[in-house]
């Protein structure tokens, strides 16, 4: 189908068209059904995924391609975590709100960017119970937390259900809440809580903490970490499963090989030895049925210099497939070998279906950094659409080795530029277009897979292209797979360091360690568009439509439309026909047709949504609600907000 790249608009339908489309009852029986859907209650939205498997998918479909247009604000809740006048500014940056909230048994959960946890009225908004873990040097949205798990179990002294909220803390605890309450759990860990830098970072120091949900496998809660990233030694980026009812270890991935296991041959001599990263920071994916789970696992540290690590490096920038009730690897799949360019695994791996030649193949789709989208098969590993090895640039950086190649899958195609030449500099302003000319001819490279140098180097696309901890959504009916994209390159140059420095050579610029390939104003400086949301049919590898996403109201304002704009957020996508999209630094919320990508309906809100929202059923009322966290701030907002906005269709 012909790429959709419209201007943003609405559908006006009919008074009597609306009122009948209102009436339209909820569907509970898609055509598909998402794959690894064991624990998932209709209506409800347990799992940050949607489903284990990471799907966001909906059955519901009370809102649809017919009446969508008269989606409206049902309710907000403010979190109270910042100032009606507060400002994102470099000086002092304001985290974004990036939390999905769950919905369970009548039940909203939700974390703040102050690790606090809230549970809400789904229906009206208003506060049931909140805990604030105290984390200590957590100061109002000074980060960002993703959100939080649910598990239930039968009660082991009562009858009934034992129903508990597990999440971490940015200083590295894992803690147990009863759901209904509020409250600490008494017997899991020490008074509801686990000391997660025991077995990892404890004779060692460095950050340690968790930003994204644990994943839940029966009675497991597995978590993954975040670690510095500037200095190879650390804490571990080791993965870890705790019963949820004791908090006690159950098994321990070494992410990082010790000597005999798989793929410690991959690390030169003892770089091995406290090597830190190599950990995951995202969602990961649990198949209940088959009892697997998968692990999208970052880059090594240092992001930038590997010179003091030789190899290939596992299992960094890999997908790796474990026995969820072992821990026990099972295959592996690196996508970026001897990573120095920051390429993390950014997002939750997504189970899907392909269908090859009259077969159903179980799947697990792996969108990336660079623009890539891996279909691999979920029991084997092994890549459902060709993949080439290609050569690569080496590095002039003395004692680097860059890896000689990289993979490049063949099927889908690359969502984002590979490499920018002079013609495609931007021209929405004449100040721009002098401004990104002038730096892009101070720069050497501009292709993906660029070593940074010692002289200012441009990569295609930089740590924030491609598809970030955005992810993916699916639709199992249509076999779709939408994906959410950015266009920007990053700069930088490998600067020596002060001898007995962690590294000798470290990324830098005038702009700082992570600075972008942009103008002053934030106009990425390549062509629009700047930012796309696209559809992939994972059963062909083809692009069914791209529609831009996101506008600059300046710009836009002058006639410069559509461009698209940097977005970080993922979509969700139900049996109503619809995906639903905020990310954009717009403070935009949209609806968009999933077959054709027709932009249905958008809506403003107080800040832009830095988070992917969900769905679910009011159990008293009957209605289906779209929930989206609307923070602003992060690395591309100067507003910020404390709401999260919960639509509905009007009575």
């Amino acid at each position: 189908m012909r790429a959709m790249l419209g201007l943003p608009h609405s559908l006006v339908f009919p008074r009597a068209l609306v009122a009948v489309a209102v009436l339209v009852t909820v569907s509970l029986s898609p055509a598909g059904a998402p794959p690894s859907t064991s624990g998932v209650t209709q209506g409800e939205w347990r799992v940050y995924g949607g489903d284990p498997g990471g799907s966001r998918f909906s059955s519901l479909d009370q809102i649809n391609r017919r009446n969508v247009a008269t989606l409206a604000p049902a309710w907000t809740y403010h979190t109270g975590e910042v100032s009606p006048d507060a400002k994102s500014t470099p000086a002092r940056r304001l985290s974004a709100f990036e939390s999905t909230p769950l919905m369970v048994d009548g039940a909203l959960f939700l974390s703040t960017p102050s690790d606090r946890i809230v549970a809400l009225d789904p229906e009206t908004g208003k506060e049931i119970w909140t805990f604030d873990p105290k984390t200590p040097g957590r100061t109002v949205r000074s980060h960002q937390h993703r959100g939080v798990a649910y598990w239930e179990g039968p009660a082991t002294k009562r009858s009934g259900v034992d129903k508990r909220i597990l999440f971490g803390t940015d200083d590295g605890r894992l803690v147990a809440l009863d759901a209904t309450t509020g409250r600490p759990v008494a017997g899991f860990g020490t008074g509801g809580t686990v000391d997660l830098r025991q077995g990892v970072a404890e004779r060692i120091e460095g950050a340690y903490g968790i930003t994204s949900p644990p994943a839940i496998y029966k009675d497991l809660v597995i978590v993954g970490s975040q670690v510095p990233e500037a200095s190879p030694r650390g804490p571990s980026g080791d993965v870890r499963a705790f019963d949820v009812r004791t908090g006690r270890l159950v098994w321990q991935f070494h992410t990082v090989p010790r000597p005999g296991e798989v793929g410690h041959d991959t690390w030169a001599g003892d770089s091995w030895r406290e090597r830190s990263g190599t950990n995951v920071w995202s969602m990961m994916s649990v198949d209940v049925d088959r009892g697997l789970v998968f692990l999208p696992i970052g880059s090594p540290s240092s992001d930038f210099y590997g010179g003091d690590r030789p190899g290939q490096n596992l299992f960094g920038n890999s997908l790796v497939a474990l026995n969820a009730a072992t821990g026990k690897r099972l295959w592996h799949y690196q996508m970026v070998h001897h990573d120095i360019w920051d390429y993390d695994l950014p997002a939750q791996p997504v189970l899907s279906t392909v269908r090859r030649d009259g077969r159903e193949i179980p799947a697990v789709t792996q969108v990336t950094k660079m623009g890539f989208v891996f279909v691999l098969d979920r029991l084997t590993g092994q890549p459902l659409f060709p993949v080439e090895e290609r050569p690569v640039p080496k590095s002039h950086v003395p004692g680097e080795a860059a890896w000689p190649t990289q993979p490049f899958p063949l099927k889908p195609p690359p969502l984002a530029r590979l490499s920018i030449t002079r013609d495609d500099i931007t021209d929405v302003t004449p100040e721009t277009k002098k401004y990104c000319t002038e730096l892009f001819e101070s720069l050497v490279g501009g292709t993906i897979f660029t070593p940074y140098g010692s002289s200012l180097t441009l990569t295609m696309p930089g740590t924030l292209g491609g598809a970030n901890w955005s992810g993916a959504s699916y639709d199992p009916s249509s076999r779709h797979l939408y994906v959410n994209v950015n266009e920007v390159g990053g700069v930088g140059r490998m600067q020596p360091q002060p001898a007995g420095s962690p590294v000798p050579y470290r990324r830098t610029s005038q702009w700082g360690e992570y600075a972008r390939f942009w103008d002053p104003n934030g106009y990425p400086c390549q062509r629009p568009p700047w930012g796309t949301l696209n559809a992939i049919d994972l059963n062909t590898g083809e692009i069914a439509w791209t529609f831009t996403l996101g506008v600059v109201d300046a710009l836009a304002a002058n006639g410069v439309n559509p461009t698209g704009t940097p977005n970080l957020g993922g979509s969700i996508v139900t049996a109503g026909g619809l995906v639903f999209i905020a990310a954009t630094s717009d403070r935009r919320f949209r609806a968009f047709d999933a077959r054709t990508g027709t932009e249905l309906w958008v809506a403003r809100l107080p800040a832009s949504g830095y988070a992917t929202p969900m769905t679910y059923l009011g159990k008293r009322s009957g209605k289906q609600f779209v929930v989206i966290a609307a923070g602003g701030g992060g690395y591309f907002s100067e507003e910020v907000s404390d709401s999260l906005v919960a639509y509905a269709l009007p009575n």
